[in-house]
């Protein structure tokens, strides 16, 4: 079944207490954090304080995605403030095997984010170290953006990567998730969806969450 993590960059940012007891009571399998620092990204969102006090009341693990330059000198910061997720950037570390064995050193599960015109193959020498593959299937940044088609073909290529090298690595997809885009994604191999502007601008979000798991592929 596929999971769903809705994206807290979305929600309304006066209310973010009532947007994480949403997900608490929906079928969302966890919450998706993104950290920007203006210099990685051109955007700037949450930091320390606000991903701690989001985790004393959340009920679904925390996903934290560091949009950041150099993630891995974060690490402990990351942990502290309650994530079980840390997601870096393959683009922004030099030592991409050192920052994954710190962040599950440090009692996390590491994940490794690519950017749209990141190759897959890049992955070839860690991906038996992962948990978890992020597909951006927009350029980092923003919310609300469009689809980039290409992502389909990257979702088949790691899929294929992953059962070649026997890893156990899920594939997490974000940017652009909807009704529309999301069952190719599915079909591809994508095993969690990252669902913002969808979620979070919908009438109903838990039937909107529920609608991208009970989708029939």
């Amino acid at each position: 079944m596929i999971q769903v993590a809705p994206s807290l960059l979305s929600a309304d940012f006066a209310r973010l207490g009532e947007a994480v007891s949403m997900v608490n009571t929906s079928r969302a399998s966890m919450i998706h954090i993104d950290v920007m620092d203006g210099m990685f990204v051109p955007n700037i969102t949450i930091g320390f304080p606000v991903i701690k006090a989001i985790s004393t009341i959340a009920e679904k693990p925390l996903d934290v995605h560091m949009m950041v330059a150099e993630p891995g000198r974060y690490v402990d910061r990351v942990r502290d403030a309650g994530a079980e997720i840390m997601n870096v950037h393959w683009e922004a570390c030099t030592h991409l095997d050192r920052v994954i064995h710190t962040i599950r050193d440090a009692g996390m599960r590491p994940a490794v984010t690519l950017n749209p015109a990141t190759p897959v193959m890049f992955l070839r020498d860690i991906i038996r170290e992962l948990d978890m593959v992020l597909l951006m299937s927009v350029n980092p940044g923003f919310g609300g953006q469009s689809f980039i088609p290409n992502t389909l073909r990257k979702v088949r290529e790691l899929r294929a990567l992953i059962e070649e090298t026997g890893s156990e690595t899920v594939i997490e997809i974000d940017g652009g998730v909807n009704l529309s885009t999301a069952p190719a994604l599915i079909e591809a191999g994508a095993d969690v969806l990252v669902a913002g502007s969808y979620v979070f601008g919908a009438d109903n979000p838990h039937k909107a969450i529920a609608d991208l798991i009970e989708l029939d592929v």
